[in-house]
């Protein structure tokens, strides 16, 4: 599905380490399709993989992914999933 994407969208940007975290293709009226992720998987994979608990991990990517906007190809993050 990232083969897709990256033909449709070129400026589409992947975060590096949350692979397993990608849930599929966010598409909007009149804009570029985009990768989006689970933002729960994405907090679980930082606590495993930087062996750091719930609440570093939340303020870790709260600031340093969903706070760094990269321009029109950045992610999104869907919580509830």
């Amino acid at each position: 599905m990232l083969t897709d994407l990256a033909d449709e969208n070129p400026e589409a940007l992947v975060p590096d380490g949350f692979e397993d975290a990608f849930v599929g293709i966010c598409r909007r009226f009149s804009l570029q399709p985009l990768a989006a992720y689970s933002y729960e998987k994405c907090i679980e994979i930082l606590m495993d993989r930087d062996g750091i608990s719930y609440e570093e991990a939340v303020e870790h990517f709260d600031f340093n992914v969903i706070g760094a906007w990269l321009g029109e190809g950045t992610p999104v993050f869907i919580y509830g999933l």
